[in-house]
């Protein structure tokens, strides 16, 4: 297949990449810095820089959204906020707007989302069949959602990535974990007691493949291991990976007065369960944390 991907220089895009690679399908990505993207992607990935520059005559059988600024690195100022919502929900909107204007509109779109979708729900077990949050981080997930299922109009299958954090050994969470919890800093946040949901990088690549070929996947799909942990149990397993202690706490009023609003993404969770993809039979390669991280780690 020939496969357009934006966010593909990220974290997961790289991984992504060089699977559908292997895969032999012919990727191009969406890329601010399209020099960067044969670097990061692979030589024969081609490049676009704007979607502006997709004209109607170019076919694409698939498209991979996973475009979108990283969500927790800066304060949640009102430019910011603005800047979160037009890096997904905009950019979705655009490329939407392509995909209907194409002559060969391509059959499946994969389109981003996070399990901050469902907002703070306590201990409540959350399926794909639960309702969206109130808070900041869900309204901007269901907008995101929303603008990718007008691909459905145009008859295009749509899929919504509700994406757990991913745990990968080139950064992202874990990258920003390990340095405080190598020197023995870890600390478990608040009282410890907020869901977490996770999945690791393998099962979240194999999950995306599964949904790209499967022809009757359609809607959202919680992309998280079937065994979410508190953060107690995450700070716990995690130092326990390092052989290394973890006795400090990070109070809740001091997240809450460095961070501002955007400390409720540490301080709050989900409990998302892979409902949809357990009852596709799909088979994680990680259900558990201390097999995922020892995975990882290479323990």
């Amino acid at each position: 297949m020939q496969i357009l991907i934006t966010g593909g220089t990220g974290l997961i895009g790289r991984q992504l990449c060089k699977a559908l690679l292997a895969e032999g399908h012919e990727l191009t990505v969406l890329s601010r810095n399209p020099a960067s993207v044969p670097v990061k992607c692979g030589a024969a990935v081609h490049a676009l820089g704007s979607l502006a520059e997709w004209r109607p005559d170019m076919t694409f059988d698939a498209v991979i959204n996973l475009a979108g600024e990283p969500i927790i690195d800066k304060s949640w100022t009102a430019q910011r906020k603005q800047a979160l919502w037009a890096s997904r929900v905009t950019l979705t909107e655009e490329l939407v707007r392509r995909i209907a204007a194409a002559n060969h509109k391509p059959t499946v779109l994969l389109s981003g989302s996070a399990v901050g979708y469902y907002g703070n729900r306590g201990d409540v077990m959350l399926d794909e069949a639960a309702d969206a949050g109130k808070d900041f981080a869900a309204q901007l997930c269901k907008a995101w959602e929303d603008a990718a299922r007008v691909a459905e109009s145009v008859g295009v299958r749509v899929c919504l990535l509700r994406t757990a954090p991913v745990l990968s050994n080139d950064g992202g969470l874990l990258g920003r974990m390990l340095p405080p919890f190598r020197l023995g800093l870890g600390a478990r946040l608040g009282d410890g007691k907020q869901w977490m949901s996770w999945v690791h990088m393998q099962d979240y690549v194999a999950m995306v493949l599964r949904l790209l070929h499967d022809p009757d996947a359609a809607g959202p799909y919680n992309m998280a291991a079937p065994q979410p942990v508190t953060n107690a149990e995450f700070t716990a397993t995690l130092a326990a990976a390092l052989h290394r202690p973890a006795l400090f706490v990070a109070p809740a009023l001091l997240l809450e007065l460095s961070m501002g609003e955007r400390a409720s993404l540490l301080l709050e969770g989900q409990r998302a369960l892979p409902g949809k993809m357990a009852a596709a039979q799909y088979r994680f390669a990680f259900t558990n944390l201390a097999d995922a991280l020892r995975d990882l780690l290479g323990k």
